[in-house]
C-alpha cells in the first residue's frame, strides 16, 4: 500500500501511468502520514509531502518493522524486508 498527499484523481492517474497495481491512499490532510511520522513539511513543489518509508504491520495494526529515509530514491531492498519479516515472531505475522 502507498500513501500520498496527492488528491485521489492525481494518484489514480499516476498509478495507471506507471502500471502499479497496489492500493494507494489519498491523504491530502496528511492525517495518516502524520500518524506514522512521515511528514516532510514543505518537501514538495506545492507544500507538504510524505517522506519515504516501508513498514511491516501485523494484523492488529502494530508496526513491527520500519525503514525510513529522507531520499525518495532510496528504498529498502526486497531481501532486507524479507529478512525483517523472517525475524518476526510467527505469532505476529
Amino acid at each position: 500500500m502507498a500513501v500520498s498527499v496527492d488528491p485521489s484523481e492525481t494518484t489514480r492517474a499516476h498509478r495507471a501511468k506507471m502500471g502499479w497495481t497496489y492500493t494507494f491512499l489519498s491523504d491530502p490532510k496528511a492525517e495518516v502520514i502524520g500518524r506514522y511520522d512521515l511528514l516532510h513539511p514543505a518537501g514538495g513543489q506545492n507544500g507538504d509531502i510524505s517522506r519515504p518509508g516501508e513498514f511491516l504491520i501485523d494484523p492488529s495494526g502494530t508496526v513491527r518493522w520500519r525503514d525510513l529515509t529522507e531520499d525518495y530514491r532510496i528504498r529498502a531492498r526486497p531481501e532486507t524486508v524479507l529478512e525483517a519479516f523472517d525475524g518476526l515472531n510467527p505469532a505476529v505475522r
